[in-house]
């Protein structure tokens, strides 16, 4: 029997004449992305764990910590050592600023260059002792100064010492009250 074509057959009957073909069906997977979402998850996990328990203080991958007195102690045990920051000397330049701390000092160097095709060289511009510094109680302030506001605060005692004892017994002590306030008396 020959295979009639679809446009001499009525429609109802093209779709029976026609050979019948098995139509194979083929799944073909996407790569599995999942994979790469997992080793990303991982990897956070790892640099969570290692930001909370930090592991940058394990002794493979200790950092190095200038003048150190116990090579098992960190910064914080006693803040010893020799501390370097920068800072604006004036309108125009900047230094490096040195704290020794076990000796007490303090130095500036400035970096200075002068001509634009000379090179650079560093300039000790300032270096100071604070030793001493701290048994000063007033020195180049402002006022008032620290003795003024001792003085301030004493008037200040003696004033509600005096107002203290010039209430009756039963008159409860107000803090805030003005002066010439009416107090009202406490019940017992």
């Amino acid at each position: 029997m020959t295979n009639p074509s679809r446009e001499t057959l009525p429609p109802d009957q093209a779709s029976e004449a026609l050979p019948t073909e098995r139509v194979r069906v083929v799944y073909v997977s996407a790569p599995n992305r999942q994979t790469g979402i997992w080793i990303i998850a991982v990897l956070l996990a790892v640099i969570a764990t290692a930001a909370v328990l930090r592991w940058d203080d394990a002794s493979l991958t200790r950092s190095a910590w200038a003048q150190a007195l116990n090579p098992g102690a960190g910064p914080g045990a006693g803040a010893r050592g020799i501390y370097a920051f920068t800072g604006q000397i004036d309108a125009r330049s900047f230094g490096l600023f040195m704290l020794d701390v076990d000796s007490g000092t303090i130095w500036c160097y400035e970096l200075v260059r002068n001509r634009p095709t000379e090179p650079a060289f560093i300039r000790l511009v300032a270096a100071r002792s604070w030793i001493y510094d701290r048994y000063l109680e007033e020195f180049n302030v402002a006022s008032p100064t620290p003795g003024e506001v001792r003085q301030l605060v004493e008037q200040q005692r003696i004033a509600r010492q005096r107002q203290a004892t010039q209430q009756p017994a039963n008159m409860a002590p107000t803090a805030s009250a003005p002066a010439g306030a009416l107090q009202l008396p406490t019940s017992p």
